[in-house]
């Protein structure tokens, strides 16, 4: 099976160039509702950008198949994250990067080509196929949103493969953690620093001592966290009288997931002075999965690798994805590597060759389903 090589990557400089933050993917869903529609799927939108204000829904196709085999899902997002406007794709030696002042949004452009190559290629060359579906989320950056408000009823699949992480082609991830967020406000006392700071409460000392007493960062082979956001303060010659602090767990386990929560929590608590006040909120931010190898989705995804020459390399990751939503829906999902490096920095880059390649699992995926 030949994959158009030059097609490929025309359609990924086109959608690179396409800005697409979360709740802003309007112009992008709009290309691809067109591209599938041309290949020959039946294409809808849901009105899921409804529910986080955004322009757009999730993208949604259908292709008709033998009935006799299973119905295949393949997914990625459409959105990316900053600073992803007028981004310049180029190409040197083989490797597509930007012009440096930007992401490239290879995550998650290059899932979305490999799809689009692979089904395009798959019809045209007449390979027998079963049912395929396909879906384009909105919003997955920063919260899974689009993929949450996915109406996973109307999808027929049997299982699905996720087009969203980084390691060589013939990754696949089977495992992924559970995330909770958790949320402090501190409350002090305001005093004037130079005139009365005794009569005051500084709710940053008091955050600082709950947070040199927290375990964060790599917490267990399975598990971390991480305080990412604090403001306090208005001004110089104020004690502060409020601290907020918002910070994440993840764990493959949930009981250790809950367990260093709890720390977190209690360090803050224990760091609460007389006159001092504390508002905690723990949300669940998604759940995670684990997928056994001997599942039909993995078994699958092996014997694809295997048939193009491939090595499948199956293990967990620490970090979610749309494919944590649709398992937790009773979808058995996996997540496939597409080799792109270095994401979320200006010095993202994936190869033309991965792209290809990419492109070839999925074509072999359905070829071998």
């Amino acid at each position: 099976m030949l994959i158009n090589q030059n097609r490929l990557v025309d359609t990924f400089m086109e959608l690179v160039k396409i800005d697409s933050f979360a709740g802003e993917e309007r112009s992008m869903a709009d290309n691809l509702f067109s591209k599938l529609k041309r290949i020959g799927f039946t294409v809808t939108e849901d009105d899921a950008g409804s529910t986080i204000n955004g322009t757009a829904g999730n993208i949604i196709g259908k292709l008709t198949g033998d009935p006799t085999k299973p119905t295949l899902l393949f997914c990625a997002h459409m959105d990316r994250v900053a600073p992803g406007n007028n981004i310049q794709p180029q190409i040197n030696h083989g490797v597509i990067t930007s012009d440096g002042t930007t992401i490239l949004a290879a995550d998650d452009v290059a899932g979305i080509v490999a799809i689009l190559e692979a089904v395009q290629t798959v019809k045209e060359q007449d390979i027998p196929h079963g049912p395929i579906e396909v879906v384009f989320t909105i919003a997955e950056e920063g919260g899974l949103n689009g993929a949450k408000a996915l109406d996973s009823k109307s999808l027929g699949a049997t299982f699905a493969y996720f087009l969203d992480t980084g390691g060589p082609v013939g990754t696949i991830i089977n495992q992924a953690p559970y995330q909770k967020n958790v949320e402090f406000t501190i409350y002090g006392k305001a005093a004037h620093a130079g005139i009365n700071p005794e009569k005051g409460l500084s709710a940053i000392l008091v955050a600082a001592d709950a947070l040199r007493n927290m375990n964060l960062g790599r917490i267990s082979l399975d598990t971390t966290a991480n305080i990412g956001i604090m403001h306090a303060g208005v001004a110089t010659n104020i004690i502060p009288d409020q601290a907020y602090l918002k910070g994440e767990a993840r764990s493959l386990e949930p009981i250790l997931l809950q367990s260093q929560i709890d720390h977190m929590v209690h360090c803050v608590q224990e760091a609460i002075r007389v006159g001092a006040k504390l508002e905690v909120a723990v949300h669940d931010a998604y759940p995670g999965f684990n997928v056994p190898i001997t599942s039909e989705v993995i078994k699958l995804a092996v014997k694809a690798a295997d048939s193009i020459g491939l090595v499948a390399d199956i293990h967990s990751a620490g970090g979610g994805s749309d494919a944590n939503i649709l398992n937790s829906r009773g979808i058995p999902s996996v997540i496939l590597g597409v080799n792109f490096k270095d994401v979320h920095s200006k010095k993202e880059s994936i190869a033309v060759s991965d792209l290809a390649l990419s492109a070839q699992y999925v074509a072999a995926i359905i070829e071998n389903a």
